[in-house]
């Protein structure tokens, strides 16, 4: 051991004696100081503007657009001009010849080599940790163990890049050849994970051996030990390459026998790999204070009670469109969003089916629109160098999985042992994949019921399969759509009152009748509320007539005329209507739209009115319009050709009225009864939910999705925030900035440079 310290020395005193180990630091810590303060002075800038921060630690040092990134990027180039002479200088200056005639082992050669650069690597990360220390200084609750866990993933691909530099430089005397060497394997294992990924025996073992993104997961504050091992068996790898370089020279072995011992390290290296990235071998650690990086309890608790067997399986059709999501090129970067429930829940088996069959894809249906699907496959095939055997028909699909109503498209399916099933989508948004409320939401329904929610038709009602300006599909059966509710846990249906409201029903919405109810169809609605189930009803003006009569057994009624709000920009029926203190009793997270000052957008909307309040429902106020500006309106009606104005003579009064009501109501030995009743349809609408109105601070869709986690008694939609991160403030002064960046930027960096030049020229008189 004594000999690789010496050795270790000898390589330090060698390295700091030339001044491209002092020129590597210095520069290293100017682009430390420079990106540092960079990041920091729009932190420290907000603050003084009363700009909210949050979450300071991770973006100052983590991200895209933090230190640690940016330090991640440069190793890329310091290290092979650290490493390019370790033994490319050994073999130049024949002094190589000298080690193997000493009682020096090759190990001794190598591990003090290493261990040197493994010590200049701490030197590097000294100089950041000044940084850090400033920053818990400065950072109120500051993260510490966020950090340490970034600069470990730093140090760590830092050893790595030693090891492939101090490998390079045994194979030539050159020590620029060597520099480039190690910057070509640099990229060779950073775009090895993207290649032969279509290959099935291939893809696992080059998707491991990529070291793209292996520091990233620690810079996020999660330590892995997949990730960790990872960097310890390259490390390894590389260091027993080069012991067999040199055992090679120094016995005279045969090329042969040389190539042989290479491919006997690296297949150990990969299935050592192998087997320490399988799901049920993985420790994980989160290093954030709220754990960021971890499941939500809630998600975690739907985890523990998914006992049995579980699987994840993946249709994706080659003629459709969204084929590119589950490709097998990116199969296994698909399989990492699984990742966190796969660590709950290491049993958990991920499958992809593969398979062709009609699709949304007008590409497709343009060029090859004489071909069968079959045909279809086989080119496309041809074109991608795809072998056709690895995909089924749509008929074969079918009779694994009922995945007709997909259309074709890009649909994951969870299912139990016991049979559940869940279906699980991409959406047409700019994230296009789940995100952990969604993920779980599925999930939950193969522990529990799923709130079925039934929308009455038979008179003309707004319809949750209309996809058109009026209907209701978008927030309802769009599968495409992230916040429907079928993807959020929801079972969707329409239902016609003729026969008795089932069981089953959680929620029953009645919105914009044309026609009244039978007196069969009234009796059949009336029980369901005697039984005490939930209920939407949405009214609309001119509907009083057929709509009044279902929401009087509540003890109310819609208004006759039209409610206004005159204004330049918009016609006098768009209602700009306020949320009210108490929709907090309807949901909590209503508090978020009244602290937002956000509004929901009614157009043409009637009043909700309390006329007999014996009917044993607690009623709120969960939507109004203002007090001021607004009033029914019982004359005009065309509001694109004329304006309103207040007649008080009609009974005309300016003042806020209702736009929803919240009802409750206590059951023996049920849930208790909610109501929401909604003087508007208009708002839920297709073409509401798509109109971006400006000057208007408009929230529909969260209106909906409390409304909604009202009635499943905050079951669904799957609440999955995180508490707030603590480091939101950051204690310096604007005007501090300036010396701030003299010193980080200018007097550290400085301050070695000066003294670097004193060394050399003092070991120079020497």
């Amino acid at each position: 051991m004594k000999k690789i310290y010496k050795l270790a020395l000898t390589e330090l005193q060698t390295l700091f004696y030339s001044p491209v180990a002092w020129l590597i630091l210095v520069i290293f810590l100017f682009q430390v100081g420079m990106t540092y303060c960079s990041i920091l002075e729009p932190k420290v800038m907000g603050q003084e503007l009363g700009r909210m921060q949050g979450n300071l630690t991770m973006s100052i040092f983590s991200g895209l657009r933090g230190l640690f990134e940016a330090i991640q990027r440069n190793l890329y180039f310091y290290v092979p001009l650290l490493t390019m002479g370790l033994m490319s200088r050994e073999f130049g200056s024949g002094s190589i010849k000298l080690l193997y005639s000493s009682p020096i082992t090759n190990t001794q050669i190598i591990l003090g080599k290493f261990l040197a650069m493994m010590v200049y690597g701490l030197c590097m990360l000294g100089g950041v940790f000044v940084v850090v220390l400033y920053s818990a200084c400065i950072v109120q609750n500051f993260d510490m163990p966020v950090v340490l866990a970034g600069m470990l993933g730093i140090y760590l691909l830092f050893c790595t890049y030693a090891s492939i530099g101090l490998f390079m430089s045994s194979l030539t005397s050159y020590q620029v050849v060597a520099a480039i060497g190690t910057i070509a394997i640099f990229a060779i294992l950073g775009y090895v994970g993207n290649s032969w990924q279509h290959v099935e025996f291939v893809r696992d073992l080059t998707y491991w051996l990529s070291i793209s993104g292996r520091s990233k997961i620690f810079l996020e504050g999660m330590i892995c030990s997949r990730d960790i091992f990872y960097f310890v068996l390259v490390i390894f790898m590389f260091l027993a390459f080069t012991f067999i370089k040199l055992q090679g020279e120094r016995l005279k072995r045969s090329v042969g026998r040389t190539a042989g011992s290479y491919l006997v390290v690296f297949a150990l290296v990969l299935l050592s790999g192998y087997g320490s990235s399988r799901p049920q071998m993985i420790v994980y650690y989160d290093a954030t204070a709220t754990k960021l990086n971890t499941l939500t309890e809630n998600s975690q608790e739907i985890m523990k009670q998914l006992d049995g067997g579980l699987t994840l399986t993946t249709y994706v059709n080659l003629l459709d469109d969204t084929w590119y999501n589950g490709s097998p090129s990116s199969k296994n970067y698909d399989m990492e969003r699984f990742e966190r429930y796969v660590r709950f829940k290491p049993e958990m088996k991920i499958n992809y089916v593969y398979y062709y069959g009609k699709g949304t894809s007008q590409h497709y249906d343009k060029i090859y629109k004489d071909l069968s699907p079959k045909e279809r496959m086989l080119k496309v095939c041809e074109g991608y160098s795809y072998d056709p055997k690895m995909f089924i028909s749509a008929e074969e699909v079918q009779k694994m999985d009922d995945i007709s109503a997909e259309n074709g498209r890009f649909v994951r399916v969870f299912k139990r042992d016991n049979g559940q099933k869940a279906f699980l989508r991409i959406y047409e948004d700019m994230y296009v994949h789940p995100f952990e409320s969604e993920i779980t939401a599925a999930l939950k329904t193969l522990v529990g019921k799923s709130p079925v929610v039934a929308f009455v038709k038979g008179h003309g009602e707004r319809e949750c399969d209309d996809y058109g300006e009026r209907g209701y599909a978008a927030f309802a059966k769009n599968p495409t759509f992230r916040s429907a509710l079928i993807n959020q846990g929801f079972q969707v249906k329409e239902l016609n009152l003729d026969i008795s409201v089932p069981g089953d029903v959680d929620v029953l919405v009645i919105a914009d009748m044309k026609s009244s109810f039978t007196p069969e169809e009234y009796a059949h609605y009336s029980a369901y509320v005697d039984r005490g189930g939930c209920l939407i009803v949405l009214g609309e003006p001119k509907r009083q007539v057929f709509m009044n009569p279902v929401v009087e057994k509540l003890g109310l009624r819609f208004s006759d005329g039209m409610l206004v709000a005159p204004s330049k920009e918009y016609l006098d029926d768009i209602i700009a209507a306020n949320v009210m203190e108490g929709a907090l009793k309807a949901s909590p997270y209503f508090a978020s739209m009244i602290r937002g000052r956000k509004t929901v957008i009614t157009p043409s909307a009637c009043a909700v009115q309390v006329v007999d309040g014996n009917k044993g429902f607690e009623i709120s106020e969960v939507l109004a319009t203002p007090a001021q500006g607004s009033w029914i309106e019982y004359e005009t009606t065309d509001f694109l050709n004329e304006t309103s104005k207040l007649n008080p003579e009609k009974g005309e009064v300016e003042q806020s009225n209702s736009v929803m009501l919240y009802l409750t109501r206590d059951i023996p030995n049920k849930p208790q009864q909610r109501i929401f009743v909604f003087g508007d349809a208009d708002c839920l609408s297709t073409k509401e939910l798509s109109t971006n109105r400006a000057g208007l601070n408009a929230s529909n869709f969260d209106m909906i999705t409390e409304m909604f986690r009202s009635l499943s008694y905050g079951e669904y939609p799957i609440e999955t925030a995180r508490v707030r991160p603590p480091d939101d403030n950051v204690n310096i002064p604007q005007d501090s900035m300036f010396w701030l960046q003299l010193f980080f930027i200018w007097l550290i960096p400085l301050s070695i440079l000066a003294w670097c030049i004193m060394f050399l020229i003092g070991r120079k008189r020497k």
